[in-house]
């Protein structure tokens, strides 16, 4: 053991007893629900100490999004169907982008600026925008570490472009690491981070393993994604949410180069529903199926797993052809619900929801 190895261990035995102490909770202590911050189509959306996410393939206009989402936290109210209820000592809005060129990053706060109907003759004193594209990923995550620990009154936190936070999006430690930093922020400081993280081309499935992690620890996932009856027109749903599930609804960017909302649109067989998503069926529905499934215990190789899924979801009245069954079965796998160990499938019955 090394001598800095040693130093370390000392110092962690005095303050894990701390923190052991500190991390105990009791059924008679008093703790406080998380503040609602931000709301869609009634539904909560964000609370103080939580972040959320939206994702959506290039060009589906995520970005116009977010700007809907900054323009409601700046002006405390609505925008497109997004309301803010910041408390007055958290009214101050962090956004970083890690990829797009300063003249970029002014059009976004132009547009934000316009949402919220202020002026695009002074800055806000409640917003501070930076750009970090010049940046190596720990270098950006130190950044914005520190300006959330030394700016005052922050309530809202945009980071669009978590991927170039990291090196690998696919290396599992590095993913961790990142959604632990998220969830230690929101917790430490009480505030609400807002995450972009851009698709994959070819399916629906957010990229890589920090995508999964995202998934599970999220408060909410929103989906932003082109119609597919009318080019210009871009829907947002939620694929995944913990409160009350909200209407999708949709948006184009009008003359003036605003996102407005279209009323009376139809939403076609968008990607919310040939994608396996938690909309589908509760949490316990599908326990359900997975205990029948499972019932004789783990499942060797993989078509038998498929097998017995479909089978049991069948005989619960969700009967799947094999296409949707695969799709069940990935859906499955990234939530964690059920894992493979030892080359056999398990149902993990303490999945988190």
């Amino acid at each position: 053991m090394s001598h800095h190895s040693a130093r370390q261990t000392m110092m962690d035995a005095k303050d894990l007893d701390a923190l052991w102490q500190a991390s105990q909770i009791r059924v008679t202590d008093e703790i406080a629900v998380a503040p609602e911050v931000l709301f869609c189509n009634g539904s909560v959306i964000g609370t103080l100490g939580n972040f959320s996410a939206s994702t959506g393939k290039a060009k589906s206009k995520k970005t116009f999004n977010v700007s809907a989402i900054v323009a409601a936290a700046l002006m405390n109210g609505e925008v497109l169907r997004y309301v803010a209820e910041f408390p007055d000592n958290k009214r101050t809005v962090l956004y970083f982008d890690t990829e797009q060129s300063p003249y970029h990053c002014q059009k976004v706060i132009r547009r934000a600026l316009q949402l919220a109907g202020l002026p695009l003759d002074r800055h806000p004193d409640n917003l501070i925008f930076a750009q970090l594209r010049a940046q190596v990923p720990d270098i950006r995550l130190e950044i914005i570490d520190r300006a959330i620990a030394t700016t005052p009154n922050v309530g809202l936190v945009i980071i669009d472009g978590v991927r170039d936070l990291m090196f690998d999006i696919n290396n599992a430690t590095e993913s961790s690491r990142l959604i632990n930093k998220l969830m230690e922020w929101t917790d430490k400081y009480q505030i609400h981070i807002h995450t972009v993280l851009h698709l994959n081309k070819s399916d629906d499935n957010v990229r890589g393993h920090v995508g999964t992690e995202l998934n599970n620890k999220a408060e909410t996932v929103l989906q932003v994604s082109k119609s597919t009856t009318d080019d210009e027109v871009t829907e947002v749903s939620a694929s995944c949410i913990r409160s009350m599930d909200f209407a999708p609804f949709a948006f184009r960017i009008n003359d003036y180069g605003l996102p407005e909302i279209v009323e009376n649109h139809t939403f076609g067989k968008s990607a919310k529903q040939q994608v396996f998503s938690y909309n589908e069926l509760s949490p316990d529905r599908h326990r359900e199926a997975l205990e029948l499934a499972f019932a004789d215990g783990a499942i060797k190789g993989c078509q038998n797993c498929e097998d017995k899924i479909k089978a049991a979801y069948a005989s619960c009245g969700y009967p799947y052809g094999d296409g949707k069954v695969t799709k069940l079965k990935t859906f499955l796998m990234n939530k964690r619900m059920i894992v493979k160990e030892k080359g056999a499938y398990q149902f993990n019955r303490d999945f988190y929801y």
